[in-house]
């Protein structure tokens, strides 16, 4: 049997509808079903959870990076559930909606947070870029391994490319990376990758 998905829901009544399989987000209310990634998108994904992971656990930190969690906005009928979700577990104590929800909401919690392009771009660029920075989030990748993103996003003609948001005094500042550029996060500052190499990972070569 299908179940419906309800127009508009309350959070509580969304964290408790959603079902284990599939990927879902909650965007003012409406439950969006994500479409089911390609496997260039997974690659993508894999590729940057797994640097992220030999990264963090050199540095010995207290982070974690969840299958299904979600970040709630406060004062917002929004969940999002980010491809690469980097949380800090000394501050999950703090949320209220960790223990039952896997739900984090406060920045402490979200050292970096990842999403990588698919053909609904224009959430990572605009809606959540928008959310992130709302929430006070540190860093936040955006990874359009395809160039599928506006001209204003990934150059003119379109190119793979990285952009990077560090928050700066209350907002986002970008930079942008393409082909052999290094990344420079500042979270890990001393991770050693080129936009090139992420963009590889889904089977598509940098220009």
């Amino acid at each position: 049997m299908t179940q419906a998905i309800p127009k508009l829901v309350s959070f509580e009544d969304f964290a408790a509808w959603r079902p284990q399989g599939g990927r879902y987000e909650l965007h003012n209310g409406a439950i969006v079903e994500m479409p089911q990634p390609t496997g260039e998108h997974e690659d993508v994904v894999g590729f940057i959870a797994r640097k992220l992971t030999v990264e963090f656990d050199r540095l010995n930190l207290p982070y974690i990076i969840p299958k299904t969690a979600l970040i709630k906005p406060f004062n917002s009928v929004s969940a999002y559930s980010p491809d690469v979700l980097i949380l800090n577990r000394l501050n999950l104590v703090n949320e209220p909606l960790w223990k039952k929800e896997s739900t984090v909401s406060y920045p402490a919690s979200i050292p970096l947070v990842v999403e990588v392009v698919s053909t609904n771009w224009d959430d990572d660029y605009y809606t959540k870029q928008g959310k992130y920075e709302g929430i006070g989030i540190p860093e936040y990748w955006i990874v359009d391994y395809l160039g599928l993103g506006a001209k204003k996003f990934t150059g003119n003609p379109k190119q793979p490319t990285m952009s990077i948001y560090q928050l700066i005094d209350g907002e986002y500042q970008v930079t942008q990376f393409r082909g052999t550029d290094r990344i420079v996060s500042p979270t890990f500052p001393e991770l050693n990758l080129t936009a090139e190499q992420i963009f590889q990972a889904g089977g598509f070569p940098s220009s």
